[in-house]
């Protein structure tokens, strides 16, 4: 792997996609979901650690180029109880690639709690199998390349709802991805892990990502159960539950463009 990380940062603020960023519909464009956590990353330092997101809705405007971007956050509320930003992700052209919201809610220890009981699928069991995430047009090395996946016992990665475990590459070089920051590139993964029909006839782009987060997760392994809904209107959607080995942590949405693919 000639780049563990998905992003390095230059001088001025500037991050410059590695390889694990590219996305699979174009060699210069990165994949979403680790731009995702670049703004994700903006929102926790502007907010500091006193508060926890728990909300992120993502806008994306424009292909986001792997030659550099800038990401900004504008707190744009701050109580006592929660937080809010503005997130925007410009590129070297002054270009809006992509705005954010998030919400933020204060850490409190309240002992006990009673929470719903619900497992994670069983990571002990999960075996590797074929990558996803790795077809495209282009022949570069791309996003799934180099995320690791394992899939529960008896789980086939065919077309339709499925459960897959992902550990994926830190953000940046030199500094510690936090755990919401490591969620991202999963919660994006939605559509391309629960594909109704292999790429080749259509492809299945999200114009957004909203990231529902009730728990900060623990590990490296993180799971996404997933479920994509397609319409002969080109209007999709995918809706994923995302765990960790503990349990669920997240819910995550996309509205997904349906769309012939060009032979």
């Amino acid at each position: 792997m000639a780049f563990p990380c998905y992003f390095h940062a230059d001088a001025g603020g500037w991050f410059t996609g590695n390889d694990p960023a590219r996305g699979p519909w174009s060699e210069h464009h990165c994949h979403a979901g680790p731009v995702a956590g670049l703004m994700v990353r903006a929102a926790e330092q502007a907010v500091g650690d006193g508060k926890v997101l728990t909300r992120f809705t993502a806008d994306i405007l424009r292909p986001v180029p792997l030659s550099g971007v800038q990401v900004q956050a504008e707190v744009t509320r701050n109580t006592r109880t929660l937080a809010t930003t503005r997130i925007t992700v410009t590129d070297r052209a002054g270009e809006v690639c992509a705005t954010a919201t998030t919400m933020h809610l204060v850490r409190k220890d309240l002992g006990d709690v009673p929470t719903a009981q619900v497992s994670a699928p069983d990571f002990g069991d999960a075996e590797p199998g074929d990558r996803l995430l790795i077809g495209g047009l282009h022949d570069k090395p791309a996003f799934g390349q180099f995320t690791e996946m394992a899939y529960p016992k008896g789980m086939s990665p065919e077309p339709g709802p499925k459960t897959v475990w992902m550990k994926t590459p830190p953000l940046l070089e030199g500094e510690e991805t936090s755990p919401i920051q490591s969620l991202c590139p999963l919660a994006d993964c939605g559509n391309g892990i629960s594909w109704n029909e292999a790429p080749g006839r259509l492809g299945f782009m999200n114009t957004d990502l909203t990231l529902q987060v009730h728990r900060e997760p623990v590990g490296e392994w993180l799971a996404s159960d997933a479920l994509s809904h397609w319409h002969s209107n080109g209007v999709g959607m995918s809706q994923a539950v995302l765990f960790d080995t503990e349990g669920p942590v997240a819910t995550a949405l996309q509205t997904l463009v349906l769309h012939p693919m060009r032979r």
